[in-house]
């Protein structure tokens, strides 16, 4: 386990843009990857988005937030961001920082944070 914690939701209009952090309580490139899920109230947590850490920071995006959001990372600063622009109704939600490996290609998370609500009021 590691710790994890989230900053940066609150309520924003749709259109409108919010700057997610993570910060972690380790080096991160001692970790393979991490990413972002969210959760809308009453349904599963989903993948957002993942970058690996080494490997030229590849990054990957659900479909729904492609061009939209961007994952990055600080390593000086041991904090990975989600930069969301233009969002949307569907985007509200608990968005969740994980770390994690991957195996076969797919991202499988091993720690989470707390969350942090994003609200996106139409």
């Amino acid at each position: 386990q590691v710790r994890l914690v989230e900053s940066g939701g609150g309520l924003v209009q749709a259109g409108g843009s919010l700057r997610l952090s993570c910060a972690v309580g380790a080096n991160i490139f001692s970790f393979q990857g991490m990413a972002w899920y969210r959760q809308p109230l009453g349904k599963q947590r989903e993948f957002v988005a993942s970058i690996r850490i080494l490997l030229g920071g590849h990054t990957n995006y659900a479909d729904s937030v492609k061009g939209r959001f961007t994952i990055s990372k600080d390593g000086a600063k041991n904090t990975v961001y989600l930069q969301m622009d233009s969002l949307k109704p569907d985007d509200t939600g608990v968005y969740y920082c994980s770390r994690g490996r991957f195996i076969g290609g797919n991202y499988v998370s091993d720690s989470w944070g707390q969350g942090t609500q994003v609200t996106v009021s139409s």
